[in-house]
């Protein structure tokens, strides 16, 4: 162990007969350590960040939230406009396809093409958008 005591070795004379031996505590020596990196949730703990990746990083996550919110409020759109038209133009119900009318037939079926058409939009551009965060973060 590295370190040296607090007082050097007792003297006997220099004690009273009765007095006990003074307690030395006696420690290492700490490691040098530098300022901690802080990491904003984009790396280990401890890992070296750059400031460059947490601005790309942080662009990254509002791009893919604000795609994730604009591809949620067009899809609500799209739904409330097919189920207003269903709701609300007559013509529909008396259209029959295979003894069920035309609005009962768009109720069942005609919101999954819908879902799937927005699934595969938002999977699509939120590829483009972390395969560019990729080139950005690779340019350096």
């Amino acid at each position: 162990m590295t370190g040296s005591p607090e007082r050097a070795a007792p003297d006997p004379a220099a004690r009273g007969a009765g007095e006990p031996a003074k307690r030395v505590r006696v420690t290492a020596d700490l490691p040098p350590r530098g300022p901690a990196a802080l990491t904003r949730g984009i790396a280990l703990p401890g890992a070296p960040v750059d400031e460059a990746d947490a601005v790309y990083a942080r662009a990254l996550q509002r791009s893919q939230l604000r795609l994730a919110l604009g591809t949620v409020a067009g899809f609500v759109v799209v739904v409330v406009a097919m189920t207003l038209v269903i709701a609300l133009v007559p013509e529909i119900d008396r259209v029959v396809l295979w003894g069920l009318p035309l609005s009962w037939l768009l109720q069942a079926f005609a919101f999954y093409p819908v879902i799937v058409v927005f699934a595969l939009l938002y999977l699509r551009t939120a590829v483009r958008n972390e395969r560019r965060y990729r080139a950005l973060r690779d340019r350096e």
